[in-house]
């Protein structure tokens, strides 16, 4: 297979891989999904041959995102998919969590719509700052 990139695209794809790779991988530990990080060393090994050999370094004759690579900005990329993730499945089991101990059908997607919302509008004022825990 052959696929013709701008050096441009070739870059973007990079980024693709690479958060893809983070997402599906970072959190396994030992039990990666091995094809995944074949895959993304393959689209990685052909920095080389394209100008940008900044971007990889070789570990065991392999082609790994270098540190310049991914210390970039691609994990502030990656948090900010990660906070906007977290805030909207915290909104959304709070708004559950809500109904739930009002005895208000949860599966009333209207109510569960405006619950999340208001939620959301907090945590976009105030972030974190107004939740508190009895424990």
């Amino acid at each position: 297979m052959k696929i013709e990139l701008t050096q441009k695209e070739f870059r973007r794809l990079l980024d693709l891989v690479y958060i893809g790779n983070w997402i599906l991988n970072s959190a396994r530990g030992g039990d990666r999904f091995a094809d995944y990080d074949i895959i993304q060393e393959k689209i990685f090994s052909n920095c080389r041959e394209n100008g940008m050999e900044a971007l990889i370094e070789e570990y065991l004759g392999q082609a790994l995102p270098s540190k310049a690579y991914e210390d970039g900005g691609i994990h502030e990329a990656i948090a900010d998919y990660e906070d906007a993730v977290f805030f909207d499945i915290l909104a959304e089991e709070l708004a559950r969590r809500d109904m739930s101990e009002e005895q208000i059908n949860t599966e009333d997607s209207e109510e569960l719509a405006s619950r999340i919302e208001e939620y959301i509008c907090e945590f976009e004022k105030n972030g974190i700052e107004n939740i508190s825990l009895d424990i």
